[in-house]
């Protein structure tokens, strides 16, 4: 079973920019295609954007593009996630999650394993 870890997240000012990483371990890493989700206070859980398993691959929710970007590198079993021109509306506890397919669902239920998430602030 694979066990996801989030990290990267903090305070940032408006306009600025994070690199969030997802780090994966006790799997095979490249059977996984990744997906990043947000979930604001009182807000449901909502998604992001998804690589597939060799990298070639990403789809991303409309509102997000040209704004957020996602890579992975497979030799350290990380996947990232690049958030620029940030607003104060992006404050949210980021996860990551995984699963054996690639495609572009972007339901919750879709996807196996998930990370404990990490507190991204963006401040005005």
């Amino acid at each position: 079973q694979v066990q996801l870890v989030e990290s990267g997240g903090g305070l940032v000012q408006a306009g600025g920019s994070l690199r969030l990483s997802c780090a994966a371990s006790g799997g095979t890493f490249n059977v996984y295609a990744v997906a990043w989700f947000r979930q604001a206070p009182g807000k449901e859980r909502k998604f992001l954007g998804t690589i597939n398993m060799s990298g070639s691959n990403t789809y991303y929710r409309d509102s997000m593009k040209g704004r957020f970007t996602i890579s992975r590198n497979n030799v350290e079993n990380t996947v990232y996630l690049q958030m620029n021109s940030l607003k104060p509306e992006d404050t949210a506890v980021y996860y990551c999650a995984v699963r054996e397919a690639w495609g572009t669902s972007t339901a919750r239920n879709e996807y196996d394993y998930w990370g404990q998430g990490t507190q991204v602030t963006v401040s005005s």
